[in-house]
Parts: structure tokens; C-alpha cells; sequence
């Protein structure tokens, strides 16, 4: 178990500073909204964001509707 563990750690410290980087390549002059048509924001999709979080709610209330389902009987 402590091997696994050790093996997940060592793999998220690798992985997460890649994975989760927040900053675009400072060359690519596509992004930023500085020019062309693009808004100041450089047109990030908020829709998808509120959407995935409805639907785990959704997933949530529901597994927790179900368990007090079960419990009273």
C-alpha cells in the first residue's frame, strides 16, 4: 500500500505543474483578446463549466436521495 502510494505521489508531482498550468505560451498571439475579434477575455466557455458543475450536483443529490431512500425503510 505504502509503495502505491508513494508511486501516486511522486506521479502527481510530476504530473500537476503540467497538467495545471495557468499561463498560455507567452508567444502565441492568438490569446490574450489584444487584437482581431477576439473579446478581452480571449473567449473562455464559462456554459461548459456551469453545466459540469449542475450535472455533479445533479449526481450528487441524487446518490444522496437514494441512501435516505434505503435508510427508512
Amino acid at each position: 500500500m505504502k509503495k502505491i502510494m508513494l508511486t501516486l505521489t511522486i506521479t502527481a508531482l510530476i504530473l500537476l505543474p503540467w497538467i495545471l498550468s495557468s499561463q498560455p505560451a507567452p508567444w502565441d498571439p492568438t490569446i490574450g483578446g489584444g487584437e482581431g475579434n477576439y473579446p478581452v477575455g480571449g473567449g473562455a466557455p464559462l456554459g461548459s463549466g456551469l453545466i459540469m458543475m449542475l450535472a455533479l450536483a445533479a449526481g450528487y443529490g441524487a446518490r444522496k436521495f437514494s441512501f435516505l431512500k434505503k435508510r427508512s425503510r
